[in-house]
Formats: structure tokens, C-alpha cells, sequence
């Protein structure tokens, strides 16, 4: 939990939340306010879904130079939580547009206008390559970058971080810090979840549950979306209190990348049996059809090749889709839990069950309004 000492750090300062309408940025606000920030500001390109007591919403595009002007001119944000982004099936331009061109236009209005603290939100993906096992991972790991990331969205995080961290700068004096770091989550959930927790129950809804990919043996990390803020808290006000005292090369925080997770790795597939079971799937281990990894990536190779042909889109099963469900990839926290003062507030049998029941509640609520917006269209005719 946060001490006094932080909460005094950052109750008084002017915070702005980029792509504060999500999911993740929705969990940072609320948990901002919780502990005593007054002066919070959101903006989006969208409006919220639910706005938030107490929060100041904006909306404009973060890649357009003049909107973020105005805004920054009306806020003067001491601090920056930078955690907008695409989702990760949006066009290339588009996540290279607003992750990378975004993040420097950004970075550079933010420093005009005098912003001392700057918290990027990247990814515990800017470290794998999606084909190598990663196990018990650290900071020193390096970045993967250029022909080796396979995966353009993870690129464009790894870019942004990358020049995120560049720019960290200590005056001499302690008049004009600019200082920088870093968050790196693996696998965030909880809720409000957009992609996680809907993506693994769909196959469910589908009567897909009883098939498994690889042998299970390979353990993954994974972070509810509470502890993801939580560290974001934690980071922002390391990064104030360095302000004052700048720490020892060994404790230091701006200029630094930290991992993220709940600590508590899991075998891919009984995390998401987890999520199926808290739906209410009753499957039993001995019902569960086990595909080898051999045969799922020749089938993924078909179907690839299948969809290529007739022009049908991503297929439902690709090669990068068996690796990532296969691999193993967990990581070492120790720096967050050391220099940050992390651990994690929600376990992940906790998180899921409270993410799980906000995926249905919501999945629910759609199907009502589908209903009923059908019914009223049938009466009009």
C-alpha cells in the first residue's frame, strides 16, 4: 500500500492520464483519486463510458499538436501518466502514428510547458521476441527491435519507450528536472477488461473448451489491471520524490524501466480454465482434447495459407497465436519491489473472479440493448 509520504508527493499536483477512457486509465484515475489527488485530468480521443467523480475530462486527439496545446495551456500538468494507445489489431500507420509520433509530440509539448514527471505505460512484450522462452526475466534483458519483433504493435511500444526514457533528464540545480520512467505489465486483466478475460471467454461461448494447445507446461505471467495502477502510483511518486533527493545509481527510478505482474506465474491453461470456470464451464481434465504443438502449427499454417488465398483475413488460428500459447514467459519483479516499493494489492484468483463477473455483467447488458433496440425497430415496421 502507498504511505503517507507518497500520498503527500502527489495529492497537491496537477495529473494528466492519457487515453483516459479506457479500460486500464479508468483503473489509474480511480485509484488516483482514491488516495487523495485532487487536481485530475483525462483526455481521449472518445468521450468515457462512465466518468468518474471528481475528474476532469477532455477530449481531443493526442497526435494533433494544437488540441494537446490548448490543453496543456488550460492544465499545466505537473505530471504525465502516458498510457494511450490502439488496440493491438489497429492498422500499422495507426499504431505508429499515435504510440511513436504520439508519444514524441507529446513528450515535447509536455517539456514547453514545464511538466517535471513523465510515466509511460509499456509493455512486458518489448523483451520477447514471441518465439523464445522467457523465464524468471529481468530489466537487463534487452529490447527487441527492428527484423527481430515480429510483432509491429510491440514495436511501435518498444520505440516509444525507448525514446520515452531517452529524454529523462536531472538539472544540476533541481530547477528544470524532466524525469521519465517506464511501466511494463504482462498480461493485464481485471475489470473493465477489453481484451483478456473477452477474448479467452469467447471460445467458451463457442463450446470450444474442451481443446488444448501444448502440453501445459509452460508458465505465464499475467497482472490484474488494480496492481497495474497501483504501480503507476507508486512510480509517479518515486519519481517526485527524486525530485528532492535523486537516489544512488542502484535504487534509481527515472530514466528506468520496470516489469509489472501479480507474481504469481500460472501454466497458460489453467489460467484461462480459471477464466472458464468462474463463467460456470463444468470441463473435467480427462475431457480435454490435447493437440501437440507440431500438429497445431501445421494446421495454423494451412489455415494462414487458406485465408491468404481467398482473401479472408487473419484466420482463426495462426502460427504466432500456438508460440504465444506455448511459450513460457515469466518474469523477476525484484526492481519494481525494490526501488518502487510494488506488490501486488489484488491476487489473481481474485481478480479474475471480480473480472470475469464484470465481463459477463457487461456482455449481458449488450445483449439487453441488442434485444431491445431490435424489438423497437420491429415495432416502427
Amino acid at each position: 500500500m502507498a504511505t503517507l509520504e507518497q500520498h503527500s508527493l502527489l495529492n497537491q499536483r496537477r495529473i494528466l492520464i492519457t487515453g483516459g477512457s479506457g479500460g486500464l486509465a479508468s483503473q489509474i484515475l480511480q485509484l488516483f483519486s482514491q488516495r487523495g489527488c485532487e487536481y485530475l485530468h483525462s483526455v481521449d480521443l472518445r468521450q468515457p463510458s462512465r466518468r468518474l467523480d471528481g475528474i476532469t475530462y477532455h477530449q481531443a486527439d493526442l497526435t494533433d499538436p494544437n488540441s494537446m496545446h490548448q490543453i496543456f495551456e488550460e492544465v499545466r500538468p505537473n505530471v504525465i501518466i502516458h498510457t494511450a494507445s490502439p488496440k493491438f489489431d489497429a492498422p500499422n500507420h495507426i499504431m505508429y502514428k499515435v504510440n511513436v509520433e504520439g508519444t514524441k509530440t507529446l513528450i515535447r509539448i509536455a517539456k514547453r510547458h514545464g511538466t517535471q514527471f513523465f510515466v509511460y505505460t509499456s509493455s512486458a512484450s518489448v523483451i520477447s521476441d514471441a518465439k523464445t522462452d522467457l523465464k524468471n526475466a529481468d530489466e537487463t534483458f534487452p529490447v527487441i527491435l527492428g527484423d527481430q519483433q515480429p510483432d509491429f504493435y510491440v514495436s511501435t511500444k518498444a520505440l516509444a519507450e525507448t525514446y520515452v526514457l531517452s529524454q529523462n533528464r536531472r538539472s544540476q540545480d533541481g530547477s528544470s528536472h524532466f524525469l521519465t520512467c517506464a511501466i511494463r505489465p504482462s498480461g493485464i486483466f481485471g475489470v473493465g477488461d477489453l481484451v483478456v478475460l473477452p477474448g479467452i471467454l469467447d471460445p467458451y461461448f463457442r463450446g470450444q473448451t474442451k481443446a488444448q494447445i501444448g502440453d501445459n507446461g509452460n508458465l505465464f505471467d499475467f497482472t490484474e489491471n488494480t496492481n497495474v495502477a497501483h504501480a503507476h502510483y507508486l512510480a509517479a511518486a518515486a519519481l517526485a520524490r527524486c525530485q528532492e533527493n535523486p537516489p544512488l545509481d542502484d535504487a534509481r527510478v527515472d530514466g528506468e524501466a520496470f516489469l509489472i505482474t501479480n507474481d504469481e506465474p500460472r501454466y497458460f491453461w489453467d489460467f484461462t480454465r480459471t477464466i472458464w470456470r468462474y463463467a460456470g464451464d463444468t470441463t473435467r481434465p480427462n475431457q480435454v482434447w490435447v493437440i501437440t504443438k507440431v500438429w497445431a502449427l501445421l494446421l495454423a499454417g494451412l489455415l494462414e495459407w487458406v485465408f491468404w488465398i481467398f482473401k479472408l483475413g487473419e484466420p482463426p488460428l495462426t502460427r504466432t497465436k500456438v508460440r504465444l500459447s506455448c511459450m513460457t514467459r515469466y518474469f523477476c519483479i525484484d526492481k519494481a519491489k525494490n526501488r518502487l516499493g510494488y506488490r501486488p494489492l489484488v491476487s489473481l484468483e481474485e481478480g479474475l473472479r471480480q473480472g470475469v463477473e464484470d465481463c459477463m455483467r457487461r456482455r449481458n447488458a449488450e445483449q439487453s440493448a441488442h434485444v431491445n433496440t431490435k424489438g423497437v425497430k420491429q415495432k416502427e415496421q
